[in-house]
């Protein structure tokens, strides 16, 4: 009877933590998908230039997980044990860092977007027409690492809820607007790509400006601007030991998901375009995973961070067998939709079979980015395991599929398809050492201190 109970508690707790966080995801994935269809509707050139300019917050993104993930690791832990002040003190971490990197990203934007745009390509339109995006979208980059680290502490304390309004509020603004901005509608300028950025920049003000409103509510965590930059310096080393490695594997994935994007780009617009279209897919599809991927690490670390290691290691295990199920799932999923999702899109007819080809690949990727999503930045990292993911990245993506994929593209000019599979490579290629990394139950560990100050 008590087995019994303890699961109907995880598979409750689960429930409460991942639909949400899948919602939220799905929200944000959104706006990525009304981009893609609204410029879609305007010009294939246009579409793919702004799928090619939101690297860079992608990129940013990458930095921004690092922080927040750190502190929502050791939040969960420090929320699991009843410790309210540590955990404040770590939001104080959270936007101290995150504040000064997004200020390098908008600088970078607002002085050399050129520059960021020839990274990704070498056409000369798509250089221009993403520009123009990164100077008006440049601004919404200066507020993702505050509204981050604001849902990143709503979301350790039981205030999964309102981070998904929050995240559907925004989107649905933004999806407007875009309509609004992009076609020229009620009156306003057709912008196309710009009012993209315009729209999107709106969003994220108004999805700040609603963190700080609900925060300010009874029974949230909210930091003390008087203290942003105090604190205690063994919980910054603490903070430290689990933002690098996150830091290091992000920046890893990040940066190599973005050498997949400018290495399609430079295989011709036709498989630019079609990769833009099969990333939109790809990360709505993967909203579930990384619900779960979300809740796994929070309900993980407050179970370890209570001391319940023994619950810790078994809700572990019951939600890396869950990841196998959401995989597979997913990539009948991605096989059912794929004939209504190439002819939706208005794409040559080169795109269009390099589509088909390239949902195809990724429904076999689905499975791999599933079960390492739960089981790495879900499980291993609820638990402080965090160096492996930098391990398995640095092996996996950059000592196998981007040599792979560079050398297709550049040297013995593979097919687009074939290109393409080698960027998939990596996420089903590193299962097994994931499954070993896993069973050493190294994860299975309390990070928490009695003392925090000094």
């Amino acid at each position: 009877m008590r087995i019994r109970a303890e699961n109907r508690e995880f598979y409750r707790k689960l429930r409460q933590l991942s639909l949400p966080i899948a919602f939220q995801s799905l929200m944000l994935a959104m706006v990525a998908t009304g981009d893609a269809l609204m410029l879609g509707r305007v010009a294939q050139e246009e579409m793919t230039a702004v799928s090619l300019a939101t690297q860079v917050q992608f990129v940013q993104n990458m930095f921004v997980m690092a922080i927040t993930a750190a502190g929502s690791i050791l939040g969960a832990q420090y929320w699991g044990k009843g410790d309210r002040k540590t955990l404040q003190d770590l939001f104080h971490l959270m936007i101290r860092f995150s504040m000064t990197l997004s200020l390098a990203f908008c600088l970078a934007c607002e002085l050399i977007p050129e520059l960021l745009m020839r990274i990704f390509t070498h056409d000369g339109e798509l250089i221009a027409l993403g520009s123009a995006y990164l100077r008006i979208a440049g601004w919404s980059y200066l507020l993702t690492g505050l509204s981050q680290s604001y849902m990143a502490v709503m979301k350790v304390t039981d205030h999964v809820k309102p981070c998904a309004w929050i995240s559907s509020a925004a989107v649905v603004i933004n999806i407007l607007l875009n309509a609004v901005f992009i076609f020229g509608l009620l009156g306003a300028p057709r912008m196309q790509a710009r009012g993209a950025a315009l729209a999107t920049t709106v969003s994220r003000i108004t999805e700040l400006a609603l963190c700080v409103g609900i925060s300010a509510g009874k029974d949230y965590v909210r930091p003390e601007w008087r203290k942003i930059f105090r604190g205690s310096r063994q919980l910054t080393r603490d903070f430290g030991r689990q933002c690098l490695p996150l830091l290091g594997g992000s920046l890893f994935w990040g940066i190599g998901f973005t050498s997949y994007t400018a290495i399609m780009g430079h295989m011709g617009v036709d498989a630019a375009a079609a990769s833009s279209v099969a990333a939109v897919v790809r990360d709505l599809i993967c909203c579930v995973c990384n619900g779960i991927g979300g809740a796994a690490g929070i309900i993980v670390g407050n179970e370890l961070g209570a001391g319940n290691l023994e619950r810790g290691k078994a809700y572990g295990i019951k939600l890396k067998n869950i990841s196998y199920v959401i995989g597979l799932c997913s990539m009948a999923l991605v096989l059912a939709i794929t004939p209504g999702v190439v002819r939706m899109v208005i794409l040559t007819d080169q795109a269009r079979e390099y589509l088909t080809g390239m949902m195809v690949i990724m429904a076999v990727y689905m499975i791999g980015r599933c079960v390492n999503t739960v089981t790495i930045n879900g499980v291993l990292d609820g638990g402080g395991d965090t160096v492996f993911d930098m391990y398995s990245l640095a092996v996996c993506m950059w000592g196998i599929a981007i040599p792979l994929a560079l050398l297709g593209a550049f040297v013995f000019r593979w097919h687009p398809l074939l290109v393409y599979a080698c960027t998939c490579l990596d996420e089903v290629g590193k299962i097994p050492w994931v499954m070993i990394r896993f069973r050493k139950y190294k994860w299975v560990q309390n990070l928490t201190r009695e003392q925090t100050e000094g």
